[in-house]
């Protein structure tokens, strides 16, 4: 037997009388959806990680309701987690899913598009009662009215059985309902040949100090497994072997959870301390809390009263010789602007972290999107160009953490990370680099005047004497064109920075036409100066490739997978993905002008093939989504087929 992810039935194995047989599988994709207090996210979280310690390759998708209250039941408060493991090499969390759990008719009603044809449903009864029914906006039972014949179905009172096998202990009813999503993970495990202790090891060490809450769960979680052991509707088990992966040790990682230890991280290469200032917004507030359990590194985190104090506490923080760094997502990136216009000004190192989801304004809070980037560019009043640098999946969210703070300190400007919901929940194996090899991040605060005296007027109009004591320039340049970084009180290296335009060199008030044209120009050129330091664009693919494939951000992963798939069907395509984003890499424009067609997939309405457009007049084609959803891989592979004229476009 096979099927479309590489399985084969490879022996029959007999389960209390009834015949089973084991099919080994490439890869699966499974979510887990039901209302937001149905514990999916925990069951897929745990699934996961036990996935990861058999030896799979992994990536994850938690997909969280936008209301933070949405009534039980309504298809507003489904909440998801989907994860792909495979034994192989992969990408992305997966695109149809392969098996579907659902705790009631809502989360049926949400998601059962997404499972493909044949695909294994999991259902709990107990969730499509008459009430279920009329929140899900379902006339009939969809369980009964043979809608779902197109599926394997297996139905399961997973909330009565629950409560059956831990009717004894001591608990609230409410507390016994809380325990069936235990009772479907049980299930799940045993579907996929996956073991039990890792789990029983997180619920000791979760609940160790609740006995009843502890014994009920393992309960839980061992009925669902023997559940899949007697039930008929299950009559072949599946199997996904260990990935051929580099020796080393790993670990699972979200995104956010990279991007605090990157920062953390940047800090001891730097050797100096975090000063983490934010304010709690979805999809950033777990970088503020994470970095908050890393206090005996160094790291300092401040939670501010809005998103202006806390850009406001980061820049005060660089300006004293710490490593400033303030979070957010879009809506607080606007009022942050005005801050980050005094940090291009000051020319102060400060990171700036937007993870990015749907707006404008409030928009979609858990849902994810690309549309924040030419904010980063341009959102400020004036020309004030900073760096923009994004991580392309939640592994490269920690070396572009610190690559965040490098860029920061050595040019001293200000420097966006952009990162997005989708890579910053979800997870993949990270191997955890050698400290050997991680290089120091070299600072040098000046101690001394760096001048033997100056003619250089003053903001009165007057001239200082030729010659005469020391001095200290705060914007005298480097060969990059960075200024230096004194620290306050240093003796001897008084000096003025703020807000309004400065003469150069002496940092001095200036409103001369002249030399604003030049501050603007050098603040332009320094930033420009960044590309000298950053690897160059890298193609992969086809040298000869008729089309290019050209991303940003966290749709690496589907973009690689199908330019993958689309060069094993013959086509000539090749892919550059870009984590610098200003400066671009100095070869962008040959790279570009070596193919004829350039597809730009991104999360939002055209902004990167609008600055490829613009800067480079490449031919540039957006394939843009906005849904609040990443790119399915199958999309992109249609859109790169229509580019290649292999198919008609609508």
């Amino acid at each position: 037997m096979s099927s479309d992810n590489g399985s084969a039935t490879v022996a029959p194995a007999g389960a209390n009388g009834s015949a089973r047989s084991t099919e080994l599988l490439e890869s699966v994709t499974i979510r887990f959806a039901g209302d937001s207090g149905d514990g999916m996210q925990v069951a897929g979280t745990r699934f996961t990680d036990t996935s990861a310690l058999l030896g799979n390759d992994i990536a994850t998708f938690p997909d969280f309701p936008a209301e933070i209250r949405a009534p039980a039941g309504t298809l507003a408060g489904v909440s998801g987690f989907q994860v792909h493991f495979s034994s192989t090499d992969i990408h992305t969390p997966g695109d149809a899913l392969d098996a579907l759990v659902v705790m009631n008719a809502a989360a049926l009603k949400t998601n059962i598009k997404d499972l493909q044809p044949g695909g294994i449903l999991i259902a709990n009864t107990d969730g499509f009662e008459t009430s279920d029914l009329k929140k899900a906006v379902y006339k009939t039972d969809p369980l009964e009215d043979g809608s779902l014949t197109g599926y394997r179905v297996v139905r399961v009172a997973i909330a009565k059985m629950t409560v059956q096998a831990i009717a004894e202990l001591p608990l609230t009813p409410r507390d016994k309902d809380r325990c069936k999503n235990f009772f479907a993970l049980g299930l799940v495990y045993w579907l996929y040949e996956r073991p039990l202790e890792a789990t029983v090891r997180w619920l000791r060490e979760k609940f160790g100090k609740k006995p009843d809450t502890l014994e009920a769960n393992i309960r839980a979680l061992k009925a669902g497994y023997n559940y899949g052991e007697t039930v008929e509707a299950l009559p072949v088990q599946y199997k996904v072997a260990k990935a051929q992966i580099a020796p080393g040790t790993y670990r699972k990682i979200t995104g956010n959870e990279a991007a605090v230890l990157g920062l953390a991280v940047a800090g001891q290469l730097a050797k100096k301390p975090i000063v983490y200032a934010g304010y709690p917004i979805t999809p950033a507030s777990s970088i503020l809390e994470g970095l908050t359990e890393l206090r005996r590194f160094g790291v300092k985190t401040f939670q501010a009263e809005d998103e202006i104090a806390a850009a406001g506490v980061a820049i005060g923080a660089s300006y004293g010789g710490a490593l400033g760094v303030t979070g957010t997502s879009g809506p607080g990136v606007c009022l942050k602007s005005e801050a980050i216009n005094l940090a291009v000004m000051t020319e102060l190192p400060l990171v700036i972290v937007d993870v990015q989801r749907g707006g404008p304004s409030t928009g979609l809070p858990t849902k994810t999107e690309q549309s924040d980037l030419l904010q980063a560019m341009f959102g400020r009043n004036g020309d004030s160009p900073v760096a923009v640098l994004a991580p392309q999946s939640p592994v490269d969210c920690f070396d572009m953490a610190v690559e965040a703070v490098r860029i920061a300190v050595r040019f001293m400007c200000p420097v966006f990370y952009l990162s997005d919901g989708y890579i910053a929940n979800g997870s993949e194996p990270w191997k955890i680099p050698a400290v050997a090899d991680l290089k120091p991040i070299e600072i040098t605060h000046p101690t001394e005047p760096n001048s033997e005296g100056t003619n250089l007027a003053h903001e009165s109009g007057d001239a200082s004497p030729a010659g005469g004591a020391g001095k200290f320039l705060p914007y005298k340049r480097d060969e990059y064109l960075a200024r230096p970084w004194a620290i306050p009180g240093t003796a001897g290296l008084e000096h003025r920075i703020g807000g309004i335009e400065k003469q150069d060199v002496t940092g001095n008030i200036n409103y001369e036409p002249a030399n604003h044209q030049h501050m603007t120009d050098t603040r332009a050129k320094k930033i420009e100066n960044i590309a000298l330091t950053i690897p160059d664009l890298e193609v992969a693919g086809d040298a000869d490739a008729d089309l290019l494939v050209a991303g940003w951000g966290g749709t690496y992963g589907s973009i690689t997978t199908a330019v993958e798939r689309a060069r094993r069907k013959g086509l000539k395509v090749a892919q550059v993905h870009f984590r610098y984003l200003n400066p671009m890499p100095k070869n962008t424009e040959a790279v570009l002008k070596r193919f004829k067609k350039v597809l730009v997939p991104e999360l939002n309405t055209g902004q990167l093939s609008w600055l490829l457009r613009a800067k480079y007049l490449a031919p540039a084609e957006g394939l843009n989504k906005v849904q609040g959803k990443p790119f399915l891989v199958s999309e992109l592979e249609t859109a790169i087929e229509k580019a290649l004229g292999l198919l008609p476009v609508i």
